[in-house]
Parts: C-alpha cells; sequence; structure tokens
C-alpha cells in the first residue's frame, strides 16, 4: 500500500470520529419592551439570568481561564426585529484600556468584543459583529479560507468607558443575518473579547487551537423561537457630482443612482445596482509591466467585494473582467490610426441572489451586463474618422451551488460564462469541487475538476484537476498536492489563469507550538518542496525547496525569515511571447527577512531585506521594504511605506523580427513610497490621506537572441531603443461622515499622473519633477448614500 492510500484510509476510518469538548449553551430571552442603544444598559429587562461567562484563552496561551480581574459577563435578548447583546468587560486598569478610533473595518490599537453567529448551526460560515473600544464598527463574513471584511451590514451599537472597564451595547437586525425559517431556531455562537495591550483574545466556548477548524468549535444558543421576521427590504438612493480639468479639458458630470436590497426569505438575499457610481473607488497601482501577463488588480467596487463568498469557490471569479479593459484590439488600415481607445468598459448594471437553504445548500447567482464601446480611428490621409467595436454588449454570469455536511465539509459545483452580442468570442467554464473534513477536523481531502469551453475563430476546450490531501491539527501538521492543466484550459474571460499546459507535485510539512515558551508567543516551521513539469517537452518550470519560520516574541515584535533554493535550471515557457519557444532560467537562491515591531507602540516600524543569487553573469537581484508608523493619538496617525527592488544583469523579452526573438540584458529599479494618514473626528467621521509615487526603469546594455534551446546568444545587430522610464502619482485626501446607519456623506480630492519614456532618468528628484510638470489631473467629488428600510416607511403610513 502507497503512502497516499494509507493516507486516504487513514482519512476514511477518522471521518465519523467527533473529539470537539463539550459546548456552552446560552438561553436567549424574548422581550416586549424597547431598548435604546446606549452602552450604558440601564433597562430592566437586562436583569436576566442567563448570562455568558467564564471566557478561555484563544491566543496565546490557549485553555487557560481568564483571570477574575478580567471577568467578562454578556447578555443576550430577542424580540421580532433583532437580537440584543449586552457586554460588561471589567478591567482592573481601565486607564490602559486601548481605545484608538479608526475607520469602519479597521481594528487598529483597540480592545474589541464581537459575537460571532451561525444561523445555521452547521460549522461552515459565521457573521461576525466587532466593536471597539473606541465604539468602531468592524462586520465580515467568515469561512475557514478568511474573513471578508468588505462584506458590510446595517446594525447599532455603542460603548460606554467606565471605572470598571467598558460595556458594549448591541443591535443586531435579522436582516444583517441568514437562518432557517424554523419556529425554533439553534444557533451556533461564540463571543470574543481582546485586550489590545496584552495581545490576548479570549473566547466564551473553548476554540482548541490544536484543531485546525474555528467555526465548528462555537458554542450554542436557544431560545429564539416563533419570531414574525419583518420584511427586509432596502433602497440606498445616491447622487454625486464630479469637477474633472488637466491641461486638456475640465468638466462637471452628475450621476445618481439607486441600489436595492430585498431579502426574498430569511435565507436568501438579493442585491441590484442600477446606474452604477464607482468614481470615487480606490486607485489602481499603477507599474511598469515588462512581464508576459496582464497586471492583476485589486476589486475596489463594493458591489463586487461585498458578500461574494460564495462566488469566489472555485477561484473562477476575477471580477475586474466586469466594466475592464476591452477585449478586442480593432485592424487599422494602413494609413490608420487609433484617436481613442476607451481604458474600461461601462457597465450597465448587475444583480446578485445568494443564500443559503435550511439544509445547507447555498445558492449564488451573478450576472452583470456592460455597454457596447467603440474605438475612433482616423485615416491619416483624407483625416475621416470611424469607429469600430472594441468590445460588444457583453453579459456576465456566474451560478454557483454549495452543499454543506457534516459541519465542515462541502461539495460545490460553479458555472461562469460571457456572452458576447454577435459574432465574437463566447466562454463557458464549469467545475466540481470536493472539500471533506474528519469531524474532529484532523484531516483533510480537497479536489476539484474544472472545465473551459471557449467559442471563438477556432473552439477549443481545456481542463485543469488537483488533489489535495492535508493533516490540519496538532503541532506536526502536513500537505500533500497533486495538479494537471491542459495546454488549453482558459477562464479569462471572467477569471484570471497565467500558467497552463503543466502537471505538478507540492509538498509541505510544518510544525508550530501551541502555547507560548519562555521566548515565544507563537512559533512555525515549514518546509515546502514544489515540482512542476511542462506537459508538451517535459522540461522543468518550476523546482524549488523553501523553509520558512514565523515567530512572535513575548514582547510581541514579529520576524519572518525564508530561504528558497532552486537547484536545477528551469524553463520559462511565457516569456518568449511565442508558443512553442521557452527561455533558460539559471538555478537560484531567495532569501528575506522581515521584522514587524510591536504594533501597540505609539511607533512602530517593520523592515524585509530580500535578495537573489543567480548561476549567470554576475546577475542579482535586491530590494528591501521599510515602514514606518507614529500614532500621534487615538485620533491621528500617519505611515509610510518604502520599497526598493534593484535587478543587475535581468533578462527579459524585448521584440520580436525577421531575425528571431530578441531578448535584452538590463540594469531595472523599482522605487515605491506610499503615505497614509487618518484623523479621526470621532468613530463615524474622519479624514483620510492616501498617496502613492512609483517610478520605475528598465535600461538594456546587451541584446541577446533566444535559440530554439532555450538559451540566448549575443545579438549585435539589434540596435533599437527599447528603454523604459516610467513614473505613476496618486493623491487622495477624502472626508467621511456615517450620519446615520449606512448613510454617508463622502467628499474625495484626488488628482493623479502618469508618464512613460524610452529616456531613463535615473536622478529619483527629476523624476518626480517631470511626473508633475505632465497633465496632472484633478478631480473633486461629493457623493451623498441614503439608507432607506422599507420597514421605517410603511410604519409611518
Amino acid at each position: 500500500m502507497s503512502k497516499f492510500q494509507s493516507a486516504v484510509l487513514i482519512f476514511l476510518i477518522f471521518y465519523s470520529c467527533n473529539t470537539y469538548s463539550q459546548k456552552k449553551v446560552l438561553l436567549a430571552k424574548a422581550i416586549t419592551e424597547n431598548i435604546t442603544i446606549d452602552g450604558k444598559i440601564n433597562e430592566e429587562i437586562w436583569q436576566t439570568e442567563s448570562i455568558a461567562t467564564d471566557f478561555i484563552m484563544f491566543e496565546p496561551d490557549n485553555g487557560k481561564p481568564i483571570s477574575t480581574r478580567k471577568k467578562t459577563e454578556v447578555k443576550l435578548l430577542y424580540d421580532n426585529n433583532a437580537i440584543y447583546i449586552a457586554a460588561l468587560l471589567y478591567d482592573d486598569e481601565p486607564n490602559k484600556i486601548k481605545k484608538e478610533i479608526t475607520n469602519r473595518d479597521v481594528f487598529g490599537v483597540s480592545d474589541h468584543f464581537s459575537v460571532y453567529i451561525n444561523g445555521f448551526n452547521d460549522g461552515q460560515q459565521d457573521f461576525r459583529f466587532f466593536v471597539s473600544s473606541a465604539g468602531v464598527q468592524m462586520d465580515c463574513l467568515a469561512t475557514e479560507e478568511g474573513e471578508d471584511f468588505t462584506w458590510d451590514a446595517i446594525w447599532d451599537s455603542e460603548v460606554t468607558l467606565t471605572d470598571f472597564g467598558w460595556v458594549v451595547e448591541m443591535k443586531i437586525p435579522y436582516a444583517a443575518l441568514r437562518f432557517s425559517n424554523a419556529d425554533k431556531q439553534t444557533w451556533g455562537l461564540n463571543f470574543m473579547r481582546e485586550i489590545k495591550r496584552d495581545n490576548q483574545k479570549y473566547t466564551w466556548n473553548h476554540v482548541d487551537t490544536k484543531i485546525g477548524a474555528v467555526i465548528p468549535q462555537a458554542g450554542i444558543l436557544e431560545g429564539i423561537k416563533n419570531i414574525k421576521t419583518p420584511t427586509r427590504l432596502f433602497l440606498i438612493p445616491y447622487s454625486s457630482a464630479y469637477y474633472q480639468e488637466n491641461d486638456i479639458a475640465s468638466g462637471t458630470t452628475f450621476k445618481a443612482g439607486l441600489d436595492i436590497k430585498y431579502g426574498i426569505n430569511d435565507s436568501f438575499t438579493l442585491d441590484a445596482i442600477l446606474v452604477p457610481d464607482f468614481g470615487q473607488t480606490k486607485f489602481d497601482n499603477a507599474i511598469l509591466n515588462l512581464e508576459p501577463f496582464e497586471q492583476k488588480l485589486d476589486e475596489n467596487r463594493p458591489f463586487f467585494t461585498e458578500g461574494t463568498n460564495l462566488f469566489n469557490k472555485g477561484g473562477l471569479f476575477y471580477s475586474r473582467r466586469i466594466g475592464g479593459v476591452p477585449s478586442i484590439e480593432p485592424e487599422l488600415g494602413a494609413n490608420e490610426e487609433i484617436i481613442n481607445y476607451p481604458s474600461t468598459v461601462n457597465l450597465l448594471n448587475a444583480v446578485k441572489v445568494s443564500g443559503r437553504t435550511e439544509k445547507g445548500l447555498g445558492i449564488g447567482f451573478l450576472n452583470a451586463i456592460t455597454k457596447k464601446t467603440f474605438a475612433t480611428i482616423r485615416d491619416n490621409v483624407t483625416d475621416e474618422t470611424r469607429k469600430e467595436v472594441i468590445e460588444p454588449l457583453t453579459n456576465y454570469n456566474i451560478l454557483v451551488f454549495d452543499q454543506r455536511f457534516n459541519q465542515n465539509s462541502s461539495v460545490s459545483f460553479v458555472n461562469t460564462n460571457t456572452t458576447r452580442n454577435g459574432g465574437f468570442r463566447d466562454a463557458n467554464v464549469s467545475a466540481l469541487l470536493f472539500d471533506l473534513s474528519t469531524k474532529s477536523n484532523t484531516y483533510n481531502l480537497y479536489g476539484d475538476f474544472k472545465y473551459s469551453s471557449i467559442n471563438a475563430i477556432e473552439d477549443y476546450d481545456g481542463f485543469k484537476t488537483s488533489l489535495n490531501f492535508e493533516k490540519t491539527s496538532g503541532k506536526y501538521r502536513y500537505l500533500l498536492w497533486g495538479k494537471y492543466i491542459s495546454k488549453a484550459y482558459d477562464i479569462n474571460d471572467l477569471g484570471i489563469v497565467f500558467y497552463t499546459n503543466y502537471h505538478n507535485a507540492y509538498a509541505n510539512a510544518s510544525y508550530r507550538i501551541l502555547n507560548p515558551t519562555t521566548v515565544f508567543n507563537t512559533l512555525k516551521i515549514e518546509q515546502e518542496l514544489n515540482l512542476e513539469i511542462q506537459n508538451t517537452t517535459g522540461k522543468l518550470q518550476e523546482g524549488w525547496y523553501k523553509t520558512v519560520i514565523k515567530a512572535t516574541s513575548r514582547n510581541n515584535n514579529y520576524f519572518e525569515f525564508a530561504l528558497i533554493v532552486n537547484p536545477f535550471e528551469t524553463f520559462d515557457f511565457y516569456e518568449p511571447r511565442t508558443d512553442g519557444r521557452y527561455l533558460q532560467i539559471p538555478r537560484r537562491i531567495s532569501s528575506y527577512f522581515g521584522v514587524e515591531f510591536n504594533r501597540n507602540n505609539a511607533f512602530t516600524f517593520d523592515f524585509t531585506p530580500t535578495v537573489t543569487l543567480y548561476d549567470q553573469d554576475r546577475r542579482i537581484t535586491y530590494g528591501l521594504a521599510l515602514g514606518p508608523k507614529y500614532r500621534f493619538n487615538d485620533k491621528l496617525s500617519l505611515s509610510y511605506v518604502l520599497n526598493y527592488t534593484r535587478k543587475i544583469n535581468d533578462r527579459g523579452w524585448v521584440d520580436q523580427d525577421n531575425t528571431g526573438i530578441i531578448f535584452a540584458q538590463r540594469n531595472r529599479e523599482i522605487v515605491q513610497n506610499d503615505l497614509t494618514g487618518k484623523y479621526a473626528i470621532n468613530n463615524k467621521m474622519t479624514l483620510n490621506l492616501t498617496a502613492r509615487y512609483y517610478w520605475s526603469y528598465s535600461q538594456n546594455h546587451e541584446f541577446l537572441t533566444l535559440q530554439d534551446n532555450g538559451y540566448l546568444i549575443q545579438n549585435n545587430a539589434y540596435s533599437l531603443n527599447k528603454n523604459r522610464n516610467f513614473n505613476s502619482w496618486n493623491f487622495d485626501l477624502s472626508y467621511s461622515w456615517w450620519f446615520a446607519p449606512g448613510s454617508e456623506i463622502a467628499i474625495l480630492y484626488r488628482n493623479y499622473a502618469q508618464e512613460s519614456s524610452r529616456i531613463v532618468e535615473k536622478k529619483l528628484s527629476s523624476n518626480f519633477k517631470n511626473v508633475f510638470e505632465g497633465n496632472l489631473t484633478n478631480i473633486f467629488s461629493i457623493s451623498l448614500r441614503y439608507f432607506i428600510d422599507y420597514n421605517v416607511i410603511k410604519n409611518k403610513f
């Protein structure tokens, strides 16, 4: 019997075992009285005997009972509209309670109290609501894969600082949760308290860190029954005004639109946007991209970030495809040139429906339509212009079915489809996924099969499959993973994938401490091995060994060290930009060492030096990331991050002519400066500053020709200037006021510019000056969003 077969047999033997400790139970009490959310807990109804107490440390010293000096008591009530939570958080040194005021969903240096709610008690997904000691709200959807803080709910909370500690009062409407329509509810429930100055977290129901999963270790909430929840219909109208000017023109734009959120039932919600406006979303970080692939951009549009965990199943959804760069290059005549090529496609509307049934079946559907887009082309001889389609009217949709069972396992089906009007490229991708864990969360077996079908000038199909077996508990853990991707696998119409046509084997073994030692609060050591072989040639595409050590000291400084060894030459099948060709990559060794000093200090500092040494022509890459941050007080903070990279004798593609594929040996420098500042007027009103300056150049000093065997030889005939010098500047100064739950006034001043040249300028000061002497664009905008609850309107009439 092979080792893999043995591991699978162990998985099957232990699949039905459950070693969770006894779960605590809290009984909710029904009320008819009104409760004012003021952080005072002075209503008589709060004098209930059902109290959640006896918290236990989650980290760093897992399992240690909370001190009587930090006693924590939580009470929970409910009516037909919401649940109500009151928490008394005792502290024998209340003057030391950390209470930095931050933006919503930013934790900062503060104490926190939170409630984790799983309305189906299926051990799969939490709705988490956090309140800081400064009264700032944070909320997220949580699975074992991580916490999604882009999700925002509408709920109330207030905090009071007292002579014995602090008090939290919360009202969480049922509209912010998902649960079954059963008359008698049983929910998963946990409370968490963070004492920031000690970097300690405590939970009401003990969460054992020897077990890989957290959510199934929640306690139980009982007592909620016969509730008649109100209609979940919310309207969010918005309007905005923009003034924009640059050296070429100026103008004013007004926009108005509507977001709709409708609860189809207690489990499913419909979200729709009409006439979308994303003018105040965060700017993209433009770079000098010399890679053979497009730059992958972060998603900053709320509709495509909020509550999209179902749609991200299987990794088939890259939302920047929707309303992104046009997909078609226009055909030009001999005397023609493009005089107008829109950089993005306008989104007309989008809708998504998502939720989960009482039986654990999650269903998600997303549909979006983008506008037909044209480029303008001019004939330089006749001076006539014409328009050509660069993106037709396009429909994107995603359908997901995700069946959960046994509190920690699931089987999923995902389908994405892109349909372009007319005779343009269409695409369809389907995936079947399974994620199986033993009930004790000791072992996990994960696998997938994905199939892509493209309907273009030439139709083609492809597939990808993988299998992963992992031990997920204890001090010692390991992972074994195998994957195969065919050459024609293509999900790039609605997803994103760069590397195909290979198979790989990956192994990971790790050791961690579960409780602090005399030196470390946390320590984790990982060993990794990865081999990737290209399918067509059988050549090694990747082959490396990695050691990573991560540790937190007893005074809460963080350290991370890595050593990556590539002992074999490998081959890059993408840098040549020609199918069937490849580039030899020499043996190399890389390392980095990172330090983050205690974040609780007013002044903190991070730095990470990196280096890569190549077995080739004095080739080396090194860099440094450093970032000081200073918190002047609980309202004002400022941070700066510098990322510097230098590549000496780097090699990359520059051209292709009748003599072959041309590469250059070149020197490169990349400098990125990020400055962020925050001034909190109060916990609902903030001023924020974000500035970024990026400069990079690539200077070629020798040209080379790619041979059929993947090696490069000198080319003395090629002499075109393929140097690059690129500057990018972004500046945002914004004011945000959440004047009512879900309602915001935002004012933004933005300016930005980009400058690109074939002339390399190596003085940073000259580059900084050049970008400002270029065509700087200034934008001033005001936006108003107002949250309307249908029930409030109904009750007034």
